[in-house]
């Protein structure tokens, strides 16, 4: 296992990634996901309940390298849920898999205004093939 502490990637960064099936994109904004758009393909956990939901967040992961966190502006929800979850991990008793636990810079508002693609979709999980 690989993983130690939590970094951040651009948006830019991120471009390449979204794709990758070893990564799990963690949107964990609450009720703006409804009104707003999403990046393709993420899952949802809303912030306010994230804590109750970490087994299933962890299971939901299992097969993934790099989870990539964000809230809205990734300030205080997305880093906050993205360490404890990486703490999280770290008193689990088996291997998860991931290696990297990354946060958004700018959040999900940096990412659309940096005219990166949205889904509008309202399926739950996304099954990320919108654009």
């Amino acid at each position: 296992m690989a993983r130690k502490g939590v970094s951040y990637v651009t948006a830019a960064e991120l471009v390449s990634l979204v794709r990758d099936p070893r990564v799990a994109i963690i949107d964990v904004r609450d009720e703006e996901r409804i009104c707003d758009a999403h990046i393709a393909g993420s899952h949802h956990y809303a912030s306010d309940g994230f804590a109750e939901r970490l087994p299933e967040i962890a299971e939901a992961t299992r097969a993934k390298e790099t989870l990539v966190f964000h809230c809205a502006l990734s300030q205080v929800r997305g880093p906050t849920c993205a360490r404890m979850f990486s703490d999280y991990l770290s008193e689990a008793k088996e291997d998860s898999g991931v290696k990297s636990i990354t946060i958004l810079e700018r959040g999900f508002n940096g990412w659309e205004l940096s005219g990166r693609p949205v889904c509008r979709c309202k399926d739950a999980p996304c099954k990320g093939v919108c654009s």
